[in-house]
């Protein structure tokens, strides 16, 4: 190989090779249960949380934020710890055992684990303006697994404005609009275990 071809192809693999490294690492966030007691009588059933859909737009790796009422962007650079529909059930499940006053809530199917009421979200807008606010909207049941007519359904936007515009802030009011929906549900679970008891007083 010629000198002259030689040495300008190591000075482009060294260039690549800088571009590649000055590239800055992803960061990963998840989600926080913010939910807050409230003093209410310990509920003394089990609840399952799921199945929980997401909008396809947002059910990515990396965080999706709307830059204006009808486009989005993918940040490669900020990325979920988990997958978004996992990490929103998950939270929901340690809010619902906060305000339900009870650690039998749980987003996962367990061997043994007797469920007497499910959660099924639908989240129909999960809206992040880096600066400005986190927006959820969802649809959900509430109803017995015994096979009972006994049910509540329900709507819930939950709209919490962001402290800066870091991710880290956008993530955290996005844990608190999921408090609301949250507290929602317990409302909701609360209601439909208290008529399910009076149809049949032994039912926990």
């Amino acid at each position: 190989m010629p000198r002259r071809l030689t040495i300008w192809t190591a000075a482009l693999s060294a260039t690549v090779a800088a571009g590649c490294g000055s590239s800055p690492p992803s960061r990963f966030y998840l989600l926080n249960a913010t939910a807050v007691a409230d003093n209410a009588a310990q509920a003394r059933y089990a609840v399952i949380v799921g199945p929980v859909s997401i909008p396809a737009a947002v059910d990515q790796p990396q965080l999706v934020t709307q830059t204006s009422p009808n486009s989005v962007t993918r940040d490669e650079f900020n990325r979920w710890g988990a997958p978004l529909q996992d990490e929103i059930g998950r939270i929901v499940a340690a809010d619902l055992a906060t305000l339900l006053g009870t650690p039998r809530v749980t987003a996962t199917p367990l061997p043994h684990f007797d469920a007497a009421y499910r959660v099924a979200i639908d989240v129909q807008r999960f809206e992040s303006a880096p600066g400005k606010a986190a927006t959820i909207e969802a649809v959900w049941v509430v109803y017995a697994t015994a096979g009972e007519a006994v049910g509540r359904s329900g709507h819930t936007r939950a709209e919490d404005p962001v402290a800066d515009g870091t991710m880290e802030a956008l993530v955290a009011a996005h844990s608190r609009a999921l408090a609301i929906l949250s507290a929602d549900i317990a409302t909701a679970i609360r209601a439909v275990a208290a008529t399910s008891q009076v149809r049949n007083p032994a039912r926990r």
